[in-house]
């Protein structure tokens, strides 16, 4: 077993000795990329500002190269990992630190609320992975969507899903990602990460971001579906205006659709790619006053 005064579980060559020695394979179908660098970890954890007394849930361990410092950091980390293979590596390289419960399973599937609630009550929660890339959006909208009591996710995800996170009205990342996480959180890029700090190295550069979580929406709108139905239905056809995108993806007469544009301020010929989150609220909510006969 190791612990913090032993060697650093980042190191190349300790990483390449354990999976030398479980004789571990790499999963593509489950994203694993591992990161071997302390600085960039560091960076990870800097940004998460974790205090002492902080609970950390981690979605994807490996084989705790991260995890390690999270333990060292905070009070709690709960990592959850879906992988049967890397548990009882885990539980060698890990076995040390009190403060860490590994969980078995699938983040998506998982009840996080209840994680927090039994595992880390009384704690301010923080979300900090370094995520598969090919199930990083499902779970960021699940941490933000689920109303959980989290107080920052800082996650390295794919570099161009961090623009897009991040991204404002006019920019060509901008679209229904940009909007739905910033409805729940404000985004900020912590660092860009190279592709030589992952074993194996990934196709993709990355980015560490971080989401402060809102404790309510940035906005308030009369109906949440309604109001992402709007954002999907102005986002699905991006060479469409505005009017024509809705016509299509609402289920209102485009006549009607135009006489909401004109109550909301908004020009039907302007493109979805231009609205901020503000102008979207306002069609939704002019488009439940006219279903709803308000």
């Amino acid at each position: 077993m190791m612990s913090g005064e032993n060697k650093r579980l980042y190191s190349p060559a300790v990483v390449k000795g354990i999976i030398d020695k479980h004789g571990f394979r790499f999963s593509k179908s489950l994203g694993q990329n591992f990161l071997i660098d302390g600085n960039i970890i560091d960076r990870i954890v800097e940004g998460a500002n974790i205090k002492d007394e902080d609970g950390i849930i981690e979605i994807g361990p490996g084989i705790g190269t991260l995890t390690q410092k999270l333990c060292e950091s905070a009070e709690k980390v709960v990592a959850i990992e879906l992988d049967n293979n890397l548990l009882p590596i885990l539980e060698e390289t890990l076995g040390d630190y009190s403060n860490l419960e590994v969980v078995h399973g699938d983040v998506l599937k998982v009840d996080i609320n209840k994680i927090i609630e039994e595992k880390l009550e009384g704690r301010k929660v923080k979300v900090v992975a370094n995520l598969p890339y090919y199930i990083t959006t499902p779970i960021i909208m699940k941490l933000l969507e689920e109303n959980l009591k989290i107080d920052k996710i800082v996650v390295m995800v794919q570099k161009e899903v961090a623009l897009r996170m991040k991204a404002t009205p006019g920019n060509k990342d901008y679209g229904a990602l940009s909007i739905a996480v910033q409805y729940y959180s404000k985004p900020e890029i912590i660092v860009d990460v190279p592709k030589n700090v992952f074993m194996p190295r990934p196709n993709v550069d990355s980015a560490v971001i971080m989401l402060s979580v809102y404790p309510e929406p940035i906005i308030r709108v009369k109906d949440e579906k309604l109001f992402f139905r709007v954002v999907k239905a102005a986002f699905g056809k991006r060479r469409k205006t505005l009017l024509n995108a809705l016509d299509s993806g609402i289920e209102l007469k485009k006549e009607e659709i135009g006489l909401i544009l004109e109550k909301s301020g908004i020009d039907p010929i302007r493109r979805g790619e231009t609205l901020s989150i503000t102008e979207f609220a306002r069609i939704a909510d002019e488009i439940y006053a006219v279903v709803n006969n308000y």
